[in-house]
C-alpha cells in the first residue's frame, strides 16, 4: 500500500511539474496527440518540456492514453466470477486508461528530423464489461496495474511549419500482475483470493481476462511546439 501511494504521488508530482515549468518560460514546450493501435485502437495525449535546465540532456513528458479493446472470454469470465449460467447472448466491451511519464533523449541522428528514445513508468486502469442479453446478467471486471515502458519515435517538420511536427512512435509497455476483480470476487497473484469460485485461481482469471501485460503500440500524430527556441526561429 505504501508503494502504491508513493507511485501515485510520483505521477501527481510529475503532472504538476509539467504544468509549472511552462510558467517559468521554459525554452521549449510541446503538446501532442497521436492515434494508433495497441491491443486495440486508441489515442494518446501528451505534454513535453525541453531545455528547462542548462546542460540537462533529457526532456520530460507526461501522457494520458485511452484504448478500446477485447476484454476477454465472456463465457469463462461468467463462470470464474459469477456462476455457471449459460443463458443469454454474451456481449463484451473493454477499455483501458493509462498514465505515463517518460524521459526522452534526442539521438541527433539526422539534420532534418529528430529521433528520440524514451522510457518511464506506467499506470493502467482496465475495465472489461460483460453483458448477457436475455440472461439478466451484467458485470465489470477490473484491474489496476503498474508497469514500465519505452520506445523510439521520430519527429518530422510538417508542411514546413517550424512549430508543427509529424510524429511516428513505436513503443512497448510491460505491466506487472495485480488483483483482478469482478462482481464480489477478487483473484490475487500471490493467493489470498476473495470469494473465489470453486477451485479457480488467479491463473484462470488471468487466462480469461485480457488486462494489460506486454503491450506493443504503433502511433502516429502531431506535436505542436511552443517556447523561446521556436519563437526565435520564427523571427
Amino acid at each position: 500500500m505504501v508503494r502504491v501511494q508513493s507511485l501515485r504521488l510520483f505521477f501527481c508530482a510529475a503532472a504538476c511539474l509539467l504544468l509549472f515549468l511552462p510558467s517559468l518560460d521554459a525554452a521549449e514546450r510541446a503538446a501532442g496527440v497521436q492515434l494508433g493501435y495497441g491491443r486495440g485502437f486508441g489515442f494518446l495525449l501528451n505534454s513535453t518540456v525541453s531545455d528547462f535546465a542548462q546542460g540537462f540532456p533529457l526532456d520530460l513528458r507526461y501522457g494520458f492514453a485511452y484504448t478500446s479493446l477485447d476484454p476477454g472470454d465472456p463465457v469463462a469470465a461468467r463462470r470464474i466470477f459469477i456462476n455457471d449460467g449459460t443463458n443469454g447472448t454474451p456481449t463484451e466491451e473493454g477499455r483501458a486508461w493509462d498514465l505515463r511519464f517518460d524521459l526522452l533523449y534526442d539521438l541527433e541522428l539526422f539534420e532534418k528530423s529528430e529521433t528520440f528514445v524514451f522510457a518511464g513508468p506506467r499506470y493502467s486502469n482496465f475495465t472489461g464489461s460483460f453483458h448477457y442479453v436475455g440472461g439478466n446478467e451484467q458485470f465489470d471486471v477490473t484491474s489496476r496495474q503498474w508497469g514500465i515502458g519505452g520506445g523510439i519515435e521520430s519527429h518530422h517538420r510538417l508542411l514546413n511549419n517550424q512549430g508543427m511536427d509529424l510524429v511516428v512512435s513505436a513503443m512497448l509497455d510491460y505491466y506487472l500482475e495485480s488483483p483482478i476483480s469482478g462482481h464480489d470476487t477478487t483473484y490475487k497473484p500471490g493467493g489470498g483470493d476473495v470469494n473465489a469460485r470453486r477451485n479457480y485461481t488467479f491463473g484462470d482469471a488471468d487466462g480469461a481476462i485480457r488486462q494489460p501485460k506486454l503491450v506493443p503500440r504503433i502511433m502516429v500524430g502531431i506535436n505542436r511546439k511552443f517556447g523561446r527556441r521556436v519563437d526565435s526561429q520564427r523571427n
